[in-house]
């Protein structure tokens, strides 16, 4: 479980891969003392850590994650968003993320006002149910509040410090991005259809 407020952002040392999976080898954060088996929101999507070595940690993604997520576009060198799983302590700043990221999405446009952007991102069909006006949105593991909703897209607010501490500020027109609805909207849609 995750909150979607990123506490480092990484690049990828190596991708391979594995039998059909990904094996993906990311830049240990400073100061960051993992263990096997940790969970780690990277870009969104919860993974599991596999190996640590002195400067690095390394996850895999199964088929069905390369299926439905960004991991498939990840290289050398690509920044990625990450954030640790929730302890029972912590704060939750964000929303609660479970980094099952249900779709991709594709920017369709980035307005920039001073030191904060509008961005714009298409959805695919069926997912509009999901994605409220003043709603939760979790995009490349990032929690986000919707700011408008259209037929197939929506546009969320980032404020300086998103844009600063997240690969948010990298995303170009027609980049994919990782996509996971409020994980409330995602139960009530299952309890309506249990009727």
């Amino acid at each position: 479980m995750f909150t979607g407020i990123i506490t480092a952002v990484s690049k990828i040392v190596t991708t391979s891969p594995a039998r059909g999976s990904l094996r993906v080898s990311i830049e240990r954060p400073r100061g960051w003392s993992l263990r096997r088996g940790d969970s780690i929101n990277v870009n969104g999507i919860c993974s599991t850590v596999s190996r640590i070595t002195a400067k690095a940690f390394e996850v895999e993604y199964m088929p069905e994650t390369l299926r439905i997520t960004t991991a498939p576009l990840l290289v050398k060198d690509a920044q990625v968003n990450l954030e640790r799983s929730l302890h029972y302590r912590d704060r939750l700043d964000g929303h609660i993320v479970q980094g099952h990221v249900d779709t991709t999405g594709t920017v369709l446009d980035i307005k920039r006002a001073g030191g904060s952007a509008m961005i714009t991102i298409k959805f695919p069909p069926g997912y509009k149910k999901f994605i409220a006006k003043k709603g939760s949105v979790c995009v490349n593991g990032v929690s986000l509040t919707v700011t408008e909703v259209g037929r197939d897209w929506f546009s969320v607010s980032l404020v300086r410090y998103t844009l600063a501490h997240t690969n948010l500020q990298n995303l170009t027109k027609g980049d994919k991005v990782n996509l996971e609805v409020d994980m409330l909207a995602r139960y009530l849609e299952a309890l309506i259809k249990k009727k």
